[in-house]
């Protein structure tokens, strides 16, 4: 059973920028409501609420019972749109829901054993791929996070969706490919080492061209005169 969270709103009586802009100067955050083959309902809430949600984790995987003037609405979070320079929420999506209700969502990623991958403890580096998974489920079934599994893996291996054990009714929305999730890359150091480049303080292979002569010191070098190149040919 999906854990609900309670939060409340208030009706707000008119649409637009421009009451939208009102709602804001009064200290609250504009949002709607819509879905289910019902009118949308415009409401509004009280920030420190909505932020202390917005702040946890998986806020977009968790479902909510917002509450209307004595009256209850079970939505999914949709979208937070947030102001450019404070990030704070300045609009709110939800989207009604039912048991039933099959939605597309975007669940968190959450690694797990990193200290039994043999690649990582040799110093090799976790790219991850994808930070979220998105997948098809019903209300009822939406997994907070998404576990993969690192134990046994190696520098050069990855791991695909298809290694990865998803709850009872739960799918991904990318079917056409096993799609990769993460992999452990060399360290900086080995990759140099595996690219050819000559150690620091090697000696030079043969048949390498000597360096340029450095200039003295307070002037550039200057090449031989004529003169100087016929000379050293009579010696």
């Amino acid at each position: 059973m999906v854990e609900t969270v309670t939060i409340s709103a208030q009706l707000r009586q008119r649409a637009g920028k421009g009451a939208a802009r009102a709602v804001r100067r009064a200290g609250r955050v504009p949002g709607v409501i819509y879905g289910d083959n019902q009118p949308p309902t415009l409401i509004e809430l009280d920030p420190r609420d909505l932020i202390r949600e917005f702040q946890k984790p998986g806020f977009f995987t968790r479902v909510f019972d917002v509450q209307i003037d004595g009256r209850s609405e079970r939505v999914l979070p949709r979208d937070v749109q947030l102001h450019p320079v404070t990030d704070r929420p300045e609009h709110v999506d939800f989207q009604r829901v039912g048991a039933k209700t099959q939605i597309r969502v975007a669940v968190p990623v959450r690694f797990e054993n990193q200290e039994r991958s043999p690649g990582l403890k040799r110093g090799g580096v976790l790219n991850v791929v994808r930070h979220e998974i998105e997948v098809y489920c019903s209300v009822e079934n939406i997994p907070q996070v998404i576990t993969v599994n690192l134990k046994g893996l190696d520098i050069g291996d990855s791991v695909h969706i298809s290694a990865v054990k998803l709850p009872e009714g739960v799918r991904p929305t990318i079917t056409t490919r096993d799609f990769t999730i993460a992999a452990i890359a060399a360290p900086s150091v080995l990759r140099g080492a595996e690219e050819g480049g000559p150690a620091a303080g090697a000696p030079a292979e043969a048949g390498a061209s000597a360096p340029a002569p450095q200039a003295a010191a307070g002037g550039a070098a200057k090449a031989p005169a004529a003169g100087e190149k016929k000379a050293a040919g009579k010696k």
